[in-house]
Protein backbone atom coordinates (compact mmCIF):
# COMPACT_ATOMS: atom_id res chain seq x y z
CA UNK A 1 0.00 0.00 0.00
CA UNK A 2 1.82 3.54 -1.08
CA UNK A 3 2.30 5.79 2.04
CA UNK A 4 -0.20 8.24 0.60
CA UNK A 5 -3.57 6.68 -0.24
CA UNK A 6 -4.54 6.42 -4.17
CA UNK A 7 -7.19 9.10 -4.68
CA UNK A 8 -10.08 8.46 -6.19
CA UNK A 9 -9.56 8.74 -10.23
CA UNK A 10 -13.35 10.28 -10.72
CA UNK A 11 -13.47 12.53 -7.65
CA UNK A 12 -9.62 13.51 -8.07
CA UNK A 13 -9.99 14.72 -11.66
CA UNK A 14 -13.21 16.15 -12.05
CA UNK A 15 -11.70 18.56 -9.45
CA UNK A 16 -8.45 19.46 -11.70
CA UNK A 17 -10.65 19.52 -14.77
CA UNK A 18 -13.13 22.03 -12.84
CA UNK A 19 -9.89 24.09 -11.65
CA UNK A 20 -8.86 24.06 -15.43
CA UNK A 21 -12.02 25.14 -16.80
CA UNK A 22 -12.17 28.31 -14.53
CA UNK A 23 -8.76 29.34 -15.36
CA UNK A 24 -9.24 29.17 -18.95
CA UNK A 25 -12.11 30.78 -19.15
CA UNK A 26 -11.14 33.85 -17.08
CA UNK A 27 -7.49 33.42 -18.93
CA UNK A 28 -9.22 34.28 -22.27
CA UNK A 29 -11.79 37.09 -20.92
CA UNK A 30 -8.71 38.77 -19.20
CA UNK A 31 -6.93 38.41 -23.21
CA UNK A 32 -10.62 39.27 -24.46
CA UNK A 33 -10.88 42.64 -22.42
CA UNK A 34 -6.99 43.76 -23.12
CA UNK A 35 -7.00 42.89 -26.84
CA UNK A 36 -9.76 45.04 -27.13
CA UNK A 37 -8.15 47.96 -25.40
CA UNK A 38 -4.90 47.86 -26.77
CA UNK A 39 -5.81 46.94 -30.45
CA UNK A 40 -9.41 47.87 -30.42
CA UNK A 41 -10.99 44.85 -31.06
CA UNK A 42 -11.27 41.64 -29.64
CA UNK A 43 -8.31 38.85 -30.80
CA UNK A 44 -10.38 35.46 -30.48
CA UNK A 45 -7.36 33.86 -31.64
CA UNK A 46 -5.27 34.40 -28.58
CA UNK A 47 -8.26 34.38 -26.49
CA UNK A 48 -8.45 30.49 -27.69
CA UNK A 49 -4.94 29.84 -27.30
CA UNK A 50 -4.79 31.29 -23.36
CA UNK A 51 -7.82 28.85 -23.24
CA UNK A 52 -6.48 25.95 -24.37
CA UNK A 53 -3.26 26.25 -22.71
CA UNK A 54 -5.23 26.33 -19.27
CA UNK A 55 -7.13 23.34 -20.27
CA UNK A 56 -4.24 21.71 -21.55
CA UNK A 57 -2.38 22.04 -17.85
CA UNK A 58 -5.09 19.70 -16.57
CA UNK A 59 -3.60 16.07 -17.66
CA UNK A 60 -0.11 17.53 -17.04
CA UNK A 61 -0.91 17.43 -13.24
CA UNK A 62 -0.90 13.57 -13.91
CA UNK A 63 2.78 13.81 -13.15
CA UNK A 64 2.19 15.18 -9.17
CA UNK A 65 -0.15 13.25 -8.89
CA UNK A 66 1.80 10.21 -9.37
CA UNK A 67 5.33 11.64 -8.06
CA UNK A 68 2.94 12.33 -4.70
CA UNK A 69 2.10 8.73 -4.55
CA UNK A 70 5.51 7.20 -4.77
CA UNK A 71 7.70 10.25 -2.84
CA UNK A 72 5.49 11.82 -0.10
CA UNK A 73 6.81 14.60 1.62
CA UNK A 74 8.01 13.01 5.14
CA UNK A 75 10.68 13.47 6.65
CA UNK A 76 12.16 10.19 6.82
CA UNK A 77 12.88 10.65 2.92
CA UNK A 78 12.91 14.68 2.45
CA UNK A 79 15.62 14.87 0.35
CA UNK A 80 14.89 12.16 -2.31
CA UNK A 81 10.86 13.32 -2.29
CA UNK A 82 12.48 17.49 -2.48
CA UNK A 83 14.60 15.92 -5.64
CA UNK A 84 12.07 14.12 -6.74
CA UNK A 85 9.78 16.51 -7.12
CA UNK A 86 11.66 19.25 -8.75
CA UNK A 87 12.51 16.75 -11.67
CA UNK A 88 8.70 16.44 -11.74
CA UNK A 89 8.48 20.59 -11.67
CA UNK A 90 10.67 20.38 -14.45
CA UNK A 91 8.93 17.94 -16.64
CA UNK A 92 6.23 19.59 -16.15
CA UNK A 93 7.43 22.81 -17.08
CA UNK A 94 9.28 21.61 -20.53
CA UNK A 95 6.15 19.58 -21.28
CA UNK A 96 3.43 22.92 -20.98
CA UNK A 97 6.34 24.89 -22.57
CA UNK A 98 5.98 22.44 -25.57
CA UNK A 99 2.73 22.32 -25.98
CA UNK A 100 2.01 25.73 -25.25
CA UNK A 101 4.87 26.23 -28.49
CA UNK A 102 2.40 23.92 -30.42
CA UNK A 103 -0.74 25.60 -29.49
CA UNK A 104 0.78 28.92 -30.43
CA UNK A 105 1.79 27.60 -33.60
CA UNK A 106 -1.68 25.84 -34.60
CA UNK A 107 -4.20 28.88 -32.97
CA UNK A 108 -2.74 32.12 -33.19
CA UNK A 109 -1.23 34.65 -36.25
CA UNK A 110 2.00 35.37 -34.79
CA UNK A 111 5.27 35.30 -36.74
CA UNK A 112 7.27 32.15 -36.82
CA UNK A 113 10.34 31.84 -34.51
CA UNK A 114 12.54 29.37 -34.55
CA UNK A 115 11.68 26.17 -32.13
CA UNK A 116 14.38 26.13 -30.06
CA UNK A 117 15.00 29.84 -29.26
CA UNK A 118 11.09 30.10 -28.83
CA UNK A 119 11.23 26.77 -26.11
CA UNK A 120 14.33 28.30 -24.26
CA UNK A 121 12.27 32.08 -24.21
CA UNK A 122 9.23 30.12 -23.03
CA UNK A 123 10.56 28.48 -20.56
CA UNK A 124 12.60 30.94 -18.95
CA UNK A 125 9.54 32.74 -18.99
CA UNK A 126 6.67 30.09 -17.77
CA UNK A 127 9.46 27.84 -15.59
CA UNK A 128 8.26 30.20 -12.04
CA UNK A 129 5.09 29.73 -12.74
CA UNK A 130 4.99 26.31 -13.93
CA UNK A 131 7.33 25.25 -10.81
CA UNK A 132 4.47 27.75 -8.86
CA UNK A 133 1.89 25.33 -9.75
CA UNK A 134 3.50 21.85 -9.57
CA UNK A 135 4.05 22.63 -5.83
CA UNK A 136 0.19 24.17 -5.29
CA UNK A 137 -1.11 21.21 -7.30
CA UNK A 138 1.33 18.65 -5.05
CA UNK A 139 0.10 20.84 -1.78
CA UNK A 140 -3.29 19.96 -2.98
CA UNK A 141 -2.89 16.20 -3.18
CA UNK A 142 -0.77 16.25 0.00
CA UNK A 143 -3.52 17.51 1.92
CA UNK A 144 -6.56 15.75 0.74
CA UNK A 145 -4.24 12.50 1.50
CA UNK A 146 -3.61 13.52 4.61
CA UNK A 147 -7.53 14.78 5.11
CA UNK A 148 -8.42 10.84 3.71
CA UNK A 149 -5.47 9.25 6.17
CA UNK A 150 -6.93 11.34 9.27
CA UNK A 151 -10.56 10.33 8.47
CA UNK A 152 -9.43 6.60 7.97
CA UNK A 153 -7.65 6.95 11.33
CA UNK A 154 -10.44 8.45 13.60
CA UNK A 155 -12.52 5.60 11.66
CA UNK A 156 -10.11 3.08 12.99
CA UNK A 157 -9.64 4.21 16.15
CA UNK A 158 -13.33 4.76 16.77
CA UNK A 159 -13.86 0.85 15.35
CA UNK A 160 -11.23 0.14 18.08
CA UNK A 161 -12.91 1.85 20.67
CA UNK A 162 -16.56 0.14 19.95
CA UNK A 163 -15.20 -3.10 19.89
CA UNK A 164 -12.87 -2.79 23.23
CA UNK A 165 -16.49 -1.09 24.73
CA UNK A 166 -18.65 -4.31 23.42
CA UNK A 167 -15.48 -6.85 24.56
CA UNK A 168 -15.62 -5.68 27.94
CA UNK A 169 -19.58 -5.13 28.17
CA UNK A 170 -20.28 -9.08 26.97
CA UNK A 171 -17.44 -10.06 29.51
CA UNK A 172 -19.48 -8.15 32.16
CA UNK A 173 -22.73 -9.49 31.19
CA UNK A 174 -21.02 -13.21 31.71
CA UNK A 175 -19.72 -12.11 35.35
CA UNK A 176 -22.82 -10.88 36.42
CA UNK A 177 -25.49 -13.97 34.72
CA UNK A 178 -24.07 -16.95 36.36
CA UNK A 179 -23.60 -14.26 39.53
CA UNK A 180 -27.06 -13.71 39.79
CA UNK A 181 -28.13 -17.86 38.90
CA UNK A 182 -25.92 -18.81 41.67
CA UNK A 183 -27.70 -16.73 43.95
CA UNK A 184 -30.75 -17.86 43.08
CA UNK A 185 -30.25 -21.36 42.85
CA UNK A 186 -28.52 -20.93 46.38
CA UNK A 187 -32.02 -19.68 47.63
CA UNK A 188 -33.82 -22.28 46.23
CA UNK A 189 -31.36 -25.43 47.75
CA UNK A 190 -32.53 -23.67 50.94
CA UNK A 191 -35.85 -23.96 50.58
CA UNK A 192 -35.64 -27.68 49.65
CA UNK A 193 -33.59 -28.26 52.71
CA UNK A 194 -35.94 -26.46 54.78
CA UNK A 195 -38.92 -28.46 53.44
CA UNK A 196 -40.29 -25.88 51.78
CA UNK A 197 -40.76 -27.42 48.39
CA UNK A 198 -44.13 -25.08 47.08
CA UNK A 199 -41.86 -22.34 47.38
CA UNK A 200 -39.19 -24.00 45.71
CA UNK A 201 -41.09 -24.98 43.12
CA UNK A 202 -42.45 -21.58 42.67
CA UNK A 203 -39.16 -20.12 42.68
CA UNK A 204 -38.06 -22.37 40.03
CA UNK A 205 -41.31 -20.87 37.73
CA UNK A 206 -40.33 -17.40 38.60
CA UNK A 207 -36.62 -17.90 37.63
CA UNK A 208 -36.91 -19.73 34.65
CA UNK A 209 -39.01 -16.53 33.31
CA UNK A 210 -36.21 -14.30 34.34
CA UNK A 211 -33.50 -16.46 32.50
CA UNK A 212 -35.75 -16.38 29.12
CA UNK A 213 -35.32 -12.52 29.74
CA UNK A 214 -32.13 -12.23 30.27
CA UNK A 215 -31.38 -14.71 27.63
CA UNK A 216 -33.53 -12.42 25.42
CA UNK A 217 -31.79 -9.29 26.53
CA UNK A 218 -28.33 -10.55 25.88
CA UNK A 219 -27.18 -8.22 22.80
CA UNK A 220 -29.02 -5.66 24.55
CA UNK A 221 -27.23 -2.37 26.39
CA UNK A 222 -30.40 -0.53 27.03
CA UNK A 223 -33.60 -0.82 27.60
CA UNK A 224 -36.82 1.60 28.58
CA UNK A 225 -37.30 2.03 32.02
CA UNK A 226 -40.26 0.17 31.91
CA UNK A 227 -38.81 -2.82 30.70
CA UNK A 228 -36.45 -2.78 33.62
CA UNK A 229 -38.63 -2.24 36.30
CA UNK A 230 -40.99 -5.10 34.53
CA UNK A 231 -37.38 -7.30 35.19
CA UNK A 232 -36.62 -5.80 38.21
CA UNK A 233 -40.35 -7.01 39.69
CA UNK A 234 -40.05 -10.47 38.54
CA UNK A 235 -36.64 -10.43 40.34
CA UNK A 236 -37.82 -8.83 43.42
CA UNK A 237 -40.85 -11.99 43.43
CA UNK A 238 -38.41 -14.79 43.55
CA UNK A 239 -36.24 -12.73 46.58
CA UNK A 240 -40.24 -12.55 48.07
CA UNK A 241 -40.86 -15.90 47.82
CA UNK A 242 -37.25 -16.82 50.23
CA UNK A 243 -38.49 -14.35 52.58
CA UNK A 244 -42.55 -15.01 52.47
CA UNK A 245 -43.85 -12.35 53.82
CA UNK A 246 -41.05 -10.40 55.59
CA UNK A 247 -40.25 -8.62 52.42
CA UNK A 248 -42.39 -5.24 51.29
CA UNK A 249 -41.45 -3.22 48.19
CA UNK A 250 -42.62 0.08 47.28
CA UNK A 251 -41.95 1.65 43.41
CA UNK A 252 -41.74 5.83 43.42
CA UNK A 253 -41.13 6.34 39.87
CA UNK A 254 -41.85 9.42 37.88
CA UNK A 255 -44.39 8.54 35.13
CA UNK A 256 -42.20 10.77 32.43
CA UNK A 257 -39.81 8.72 33.44
CA UNK A 258 -40.66 5.71 32.27
CA UNK A 259 -40.17 5.46 28.62
CA UNK A 260 -36.15 6.57 29.49
CA UNK A 261 -33.42 4.57 28.03
CA UNK A 262 -31.25 2.68 30.66
CA UNK A 263 -28.81 0.22 31.16
CA UNK A 264 -29.98 -3.30 30.81
CA UNK A 265 -30.49 -4.89 34.66
CA UNK A 266 -28.86 -2.04 35.82
CA UNK A 267 -31.20 -2.46 38.97
CA UNK A 268 -31.09 -5.85 39.37
CA UNK A 269 -27.17 -5.18 41.26
CA UNK A 270 -28.90 -2.65 43.56
CA UNK A 271 -31.51 -5.01 44.91
CA UNK A 272 -29.39 -7.66 44.88
CA UNK A 273 -26.89 -5.67 47.03
CA UNK A 274 -30.26 -4.32 49.31
CA UNK A 275 -31.17 -8.08 50.01
CA UNK A 276 -28.12 -9.38 50.99
CA UNK A 277 -26.32 -6.82 53.08
CA UNK A 278 -30.20 -4.92 54.03
CA UNK A 279 -32.98 -7.17 54.13
CA UNK A 280 -31.06 -10.20 54.92
CA UNK A 281 -29.75 -9.21 58.06
CA UNK A 282 -33.02 -8.03 59.72
CA UNK A 283 -35.05 -10.56 61.91
CA UNK A 284 -37.81 -8.36 61.04
CA UNK A 285 -39.71 -7.20 58.06
CA UNK A 286 -37.29 -5.46 55.89
CA UNK A 287 -38.25 -2.68 53.36
CA UNK A 288 -36.91 -2.01 49.90
CA UNK A 289 -38.13 1.15 48.24
CA UNK A 290 -36.98 2.08 44.69
CA UNK A 291 -37.26 5.40 43.41
CA UNK A 292 -36.90 7.25 40.15
CA UNK A 293 -36.89 10.93 39.60
CA UNK A 294 -35.83 13.51 36.94
CA UNK A 295 -33.54 15.96 37.40
CA UNK A 296 -32.71 18.19 34.49
CA UNK A 297 -31.00 16.60 31.88
CA UNK A 298 -30.39 13.59 33.84
CA UNK A 299 -32.10 10.55 35.65
CA UNK A 300 -31.73 9.33 39.37
CA UNK A 301 -32.33 6.01 40.36
CA UNK A 302 -31.94 4.78 43.53
CA UNK A 303 -32.51 1.90 46.19
CA UNK A 304 -32.96 1.93 49.47
CA UNK A 305 -33.27 -0.43 52.11
CA UNK A 306 -34.01 -0.47 55.93
CA UNK A 307 -31.18 -3.23 56.92
CA UNK A 308 -28.16 -2.00 59.49
CA UNK A 309 -26.22 0.17 56.93
CA UNK A 310 -23.42 0.41 54.40
CA UNK A 311 -20.41 0.02 56.14
CA UNK A 312 -17.69 2.69 54.78
CA UNK A 313 -14.88 1.50 53.45
CA UNK A 314 -16.32 -2.23 52.88
CA UNK A 315 -14.81 -3.41 49.39
CA UNK A 316 -17.67 -3.87 46.81
CA UNK A 317 -19.26 -6.93 45.83
CA UNK A 318 -19.42 -8.54 42.53
CA UNK A 319 -22.76 -6.57 41.78
CA UNK A 320 -21.54 -3.25 42.43
CA UNK A 321 -18.27 -3.35 40.77
CA UNK A 322 -19.90 -4.48 37.75
CA UNK A 323 -22.35 -2.00 37.46
CA UNK A 324 -19.60 0.85 37.57
CA UNK A 325 -17.44 -0.68 35.02
CA UNK A 326 -20.68 -0.58 32.67
CA UNK A 327 -21.50 2.79 33.93
CA UNK A 328 -17.76 4.27 33.42
CA UNK A 329 -17.50 1.85 29.65
CA UNK A 330 -20.83 3.84 28.36
CA UNK A 331 -21.04 6.90 29.87
CA UNK A 332 -17.66 7.94 31.25
CA UNK A 333 -17.76 10.68 33.43
CA UNK A 334 -20.84 11.40 32.69
CA UNK A 335 -22.76 8.92 35.25
CA UNK A 336 -22.47 8.45 39.36
CA UNK A 337 -22.92 5.09 41.52
CA UNK A 338 -23.26 6.19 45.10
CA UNK A 339 -23.64 4.12 48.21
CA UNK A 340 -24.72 6.18 51.32
CA UNK A 341 -25.36 4.65 54.90
CA UNK A 342 -28.84 6.57 56.07
CA UNK A 343 -28.02 7.12 59.87
CA UNK A 344 -29.11 3.81 61.13
CA UNK A 345 -31.89 4.03 59.29
CA UNK A 346 -30.76 1.77 55.96
CA UNK A 347 -28.19 2.18 52.77
CA UNK A 348 -29.36 3.88 49.82
CA UNK A 349 -28.09 3.08 46.38
CA UNK A 350 -27.97 5.65 44.04
CA UNK A 351 -27.12 6.40 40.03
CA UNK A 352 -27.38 9.17 38.04
CA UNK A 353 -26.87 9.22 34.22
CA UNK A 354 -27.66 10.97 31.69
CA UNK A 355 -31.65 10.82 30.42
CA UNK A 356 -31.89 9.27 27.01
CA UNK A 357 -35.06 8.11 24.92
CA UNK A 358 -35.57 6.21 22.01
CA UNK A 359 -36.05 8.08 18.46
CA UNK A 360 -39.08 7.13 17.13
CA UNK A 361 -38.94 4.23 15.33
CA UNK A 362 -35.34 3.58 15.56
CA UNK A 363 -33.42 1.74 18.73
CA UNK A 364 -30.79 4.39 19.26
CA UNK A 365 -30.22 6.77 22.19
CA UNK A 366 -27.23 9.19 22.83
CA UNK A 367 -25.66 6.78 24.77
CA UNK A 368 -21.82 7.26 23.22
Amino acid sequence: MPLIPRLKFRQSWLIIAAGSILLAGLGSITTVINTTRVAGRSNWREALFVASLWLVFAPLTWIPYKLAQRFPLRLENIVQSVVAHVSGGILMSVSWTIAGILLVRLITTRPPVPFVQQFVNSLLTNMTLCMFLYFAVLGCFQAFSYYREARERQAREALLAAQVSEARLSALRMQLNPHFLFNSLNAITVLVRDHKNQDASRMLELLGRVLRQVLQSEKREEVTLEEELEFTERYLAIEQVRFSDRLKVIFKIEPEARDALVPTFILQPLVENAIRHGISQRTDDGLIEIEVALSNNDILLTVKDNGPGYTPGVEAGVGLANTHARLETLFGDHAQLEVTNLNGLGTAASIRLPLGRKADGSNSSHYR
